[in-house]
């Protein structure tokens, strides 16, 4: 699954209204909404609800695009609407009922003509506290999971634990749109409002569920028969578990939850017995946990944060927020915590904690990481899904019971949301956060926010529509991304080798020769990798050539192709002719190199900078039993060799691991996580490869092989895998 298209809960949709599926034009759309502190530095509180409409009914590198946002609503402040949003939703719902039953009158600029429009509302996207204003479902107390209803098993102590009791319950039916209604019968009508002295009192332990109220969204027409509702925020959830888990492990103030509390518990319920509190006259002494770094651990591992370099992009400049002096994290944003538990994690506690601390920790980065992928399998969904319960339950066994709040619970469910609904990157509120920053920016007149937020964003709408009519002309809103190589060429008919997309960085470093043997591997590599001679190679026989000397392979290449040339005079043949020429002899070289989706720099413009773009890793096949190896190595020279008729190639001169030694130059173990020896290098002579195929990596320092480094790859920036069947099928849809 690459896009909500692809997801069983889109494909739903289509199947219970036909008539809805049958016009392409049609829009699907998600809805966001969250507060924000509109003043900069103010003490006094002060909340702007915008509510947002997303539009999906667009390729993935348009669809979470800010440009393409609705802003559907603005609810005043200063005091957050809580549940009684449903009152200020309520001309939003019948314009989304007219969509849905009538349809309004919309010019088709393709076809020049005029269709009626329809547009459905597929699920919501919040935060976890916005989950309960949106859903009707109270996020707070022993049943604050929505997923698990009032089937959570959950009972507490004195001091505010939970009391380990085994479930042995099978999974839990998720609750369906038709099951809903019936449940909140008795809540349809009743009076919401911010103040608490009109609003109508509900009793939960009467009850017996955390409902609050019939959430205004099933008076949509299809509401009740979509598979995913809300959607759980999977930023959110790493966040808080990634808070969690540091301010556990490393023992922090204020954020750790082993605390005597915590540990008072365990001895109410007569478990883990080694962690009870000791009792030392009118003071408690806490016994050290087998989570808990030890000093000299600390160190290592925040050292191993402010030494760490990755790519341009991959995450900000973690080191920043790294005190040595103190052992304290602090400023780390969500991302930061996203890039932490999904990569970096499992290499910075290597060789630290013991296996039964060590395992689930690694175990939870590899489901995060599954589950953030653009690219989603419905086989590594499930066993993942499958996997999860068993890595909380080894949580379980080690950490104590105060660590698992219900962000540490929800993980169990993303899993099936990823299934119902597809990839994450379009459902969590990193995108819908920034577009909150960006509105915040408007804010001129601290006497009337709301006025200022809406004036600056009508001006950006005009704005946006007109740059999409300056086509000769670069705006915000139509320029590059970061990573831009120049796009697919179009072919000319001639070979493909001569036309790959890049983008040189910066001027020309140097300007040399090769000598003779560079020159000859250069040229006798690019002739083994360009695919459009094989066909030529099968006529080879039946074309006479000069056998009286003995001519090397390139010479034999060379008359081969001008035979060839004598008798087709193509634009693929005349570039033949220039390969097998060779390259001249001139040749330039530059310290950055844009391809793919990666940004190269060669290993000694990495030098003194806090980023690190010289790592490479090539896939080639072995000679036994055709299996793919990744080569590993490290940039040194970024080559342009020039052919005659203006004919180019790049190449990247790089130095290689040596990736065949199992046991001194490459290690594997049981997680999947290469490490490398950086200081043994492949003995063969072949360091040039085509800059096309190269993709990055990066290399950090192994906690646990002193003077080995583990190797990262990276996912290109602003790269989708769309097949040539579904890229072909976006351009068909007139809706797109």
């Amino acid at each position: 699954m690459r896009h909500p298209a692809d997801s069983v809960a889109w494909k739903t949709l289509d199947e219970l209204h036909p008539s809805f599926a049958t016009e392409p034009r049609n829009v699907r759309l998600g809805l966001a909404s969250d507060g924000f502190q509109p003043f900069k530095s103010s003490k006094t509180p002060y909340s702007i609800w915008p509510v947002v409409l997303i539009p999906y009914n667009l390729p993935p590198w348009l669809c979470m695009k800010q440009e393409n946002f609705i802003l559907s609503m603005l609810i005043l402040g200063p005091e957050s609407p809580g549940d009684a949003i449903d009152v200020y939703l309520q001309p939003l719902i019948e314009e989304l009922k007219e969509l849905w039953e009538t349809g309004v009158e919309t010019f088709d600029a393709s076809t020049r003509q005029n269709f009626m429009l329809h547009a459905t509302l597929l699920w919501t996207i919040n935060d976890f506290p916005a989950y309960a204003n949106l859903s009707g479902w109270s996020t707070k107390g022993k049943l604050a999971c929505p997923c698990c209803n009032k089937e959570t098993l959950s009972i507490r102590l004195e001091n505010d634990s939970f009391d380990g009791t085994k479930e042995r319950k099978k999974p839990l039916k998720i609750l369906s749109g038709n099951d809903i209604p019936d449940l909140v019968a008795d809540l349809d009508g009743i009076t919401l409002s911010k103040d608490p002295k009109k609003k109508t009192k509900k009793s939960h332990d009467s009850r017996g569920d955390n409902w609050n109220k019939k959430s205004i969204f099933f008076d949509l027409p299809y509401w009740k028969t979509l598979l995913l509702r809300h959607n759980l925020d999977v930023m959110h959830i790493e966040k808080n578990i990634c808070d969690n888990i540091f301010g556990t492990i490393l023992n922090v103030n204020g954020k750790i939850k082993d605390t005597l509390n915590s540990q008072m518990d365990l001895q109410a319920m007569n478990i883990k017995k080694e962690l009870h509190p000791i009792k030392r006259g009118d003071k408690y002494e806490l016994p050290t946990a087998c989570y808990t770094l030890s000093p000299e651990e600390k160190h290592n591992f925040f050292t191993f944060l402010k030494n760490l370099k990755v790519p341009d992009g991959f995450s900000s400049n973690i080191s920043q927020c790294v005190n040595l002096k103190d052992r304290k994290l602090s400023g780390l944003e969500s991302h930061d915590c996203h890039v932490i538990l999904q990569h970096l994690l499992p290499l910075a506690i290597r060789g630290m904690l013991c296996k039964s601390v060590l395992e689930p920790l690694i175990e939870l980065s590899i489901f995060f990481n599954i589950l953030g992928e653009k690219c989603l399998r419905v086989d590594e969904l499930e066993k993942i899904e499958a996997q999860i319960p068993i890595t909380l339950c080894k949580f379980e066994k080690v950490f104590i019971p105060a660590f698992f709040d219900i962000m540490v619970h929800l993980p169990i469910h993303l899993a099936n949301e990823a299934k119902i609904a597809g990839p994450i990157q379009y459902r969590w509120m990193y995108l819908v956060e920034r577009w909150l920053y960006f509105l915040k920016s408007f804010i001129r007149n601290r006497a009337c926010p709301e006025g200022s937020v809406a004036e600056g964003y009508l001006a950006t709408e005009c704005m946006t529509l007109c740059s999409r009519y300056l086509h000769m002309m670069e705006t915000k809103f139509n320029r590059n991304e970061w990573n831009y190589d120049g796009g697919a060429i179009e072919s000319d008919g001639g070979l493909a080798g001569f036309s790959q997309p890049g983008k040189f960085l910066g001027s020309v470093d140097t300007a040399g020769v090769l000598d003779s043997s560079e020159f000859e591997q250069a040229h006798f590599y690019i002739l083994k990798n360009c695919d459009e001679i094989q066909p030529f190679l099968e006529e080879f026989p039946q074309i006479p050539v000069d056998t009286s000397k003995n001519n090397s392979d390139i010479e034999w290449n060379r008359q081969f192709v001008e035979e060839l040339h004598k008798h087709d005079d193509s634009k693929k043949i005349k570039d033949l002719h220039s390969l097998s020429r060779g390259p001249l002899l001139y040749v330039t070289s530059f310290k950055g190199y844009v391809t793919n989706g990666y940004r190269f720099h060669v290993k000694d413009h990495d030098t003194g900078l806090r980023t690190q773009n010289c790592g490479v890793v090539v896939v080639d096949e072995t000679n036994e039993e055709n299996k793919n190896i990744d080569y590993y190595g490290e940039l040194t020279e970024i080559l342009e060799l020039q052919f005659t008729g203006g004919r180019r190639v790049v190449l990247f001169r790089c130095l290689w691991f040596d990736v065949f030694d199992q046991e001194r130059g490459i290690k594997v173990d049981k997680y999947g996580f290469v490490s490398v020896n950086r200081q043994r290098f492949l003995k063969i002579n072949e360091p040039f490869v085509l800059a096309n195929q190269a993709s990055q990596v990066f290399y950090a320092n192994d906690l646990s092989n002193k003077g080995w480094h583990v190797v990262r790859k990276v996912q290109p920036r602003d790269s989708f895998d769309v097949g040539e069947k579904e890229e072909d099928d976006l351009e068909e849809l007139p809706g797109i």
